[in-house]
């Protein structure tokens, strides 16, 4: 599955809402990708116009134009039945230390990350 959108939205710690980590996006068909955890959970949320799904064992990959996100099969329903999500992004270059921040929040000692930058 893949999307295109122009700004990857984060939060490395959201001090309002318990110190929540969010990335989020909208694809330029309007479609809205949401990813958070809250430091005290042992697993991520992930929503895709539709209602959140929590998981584990996410691998997520950044890149200066892409980020891709890996679940397990067995969860592929969360992603309308794809096992990953490629989103093509025009995030600034300067704002990418705080996506890959945000990344790290989101995924230590529950998945994966992999940074390409």
């Amino acid at each position: 599955m893949q999307m295109t959108t122009a700004l990857l939205i984060v939060n490395p710690c959201d001090d309002e809402e318990d110190n929540m980590a969010m990335l989020c996006c909208h694809s330029t068909q309007g479609e809205m990708f949401l990813m958070t955890r809250y430091p005290d959970e042992d697993e991520l949320e992930i929503t895709l116009d539709g209602e959140p799904s929590t998981l584990d064992g996410v691998k997520v990959t950044l890149s200066p134009t892409r980020l891709l996100i890996e679940i397990a099969a067995t969860d592929a329903d969360v992603l309308n039945g794809h096992d990953s999500l490629e989103i093509v992004h025009s995030t600034d270059a300067s704002d990418l230390a705080e996506v890959e921040e945000t990344l790290q929040n989101i995924l230590k000692g529950t998945g994966t990350y992999v940074s390409q930058l």
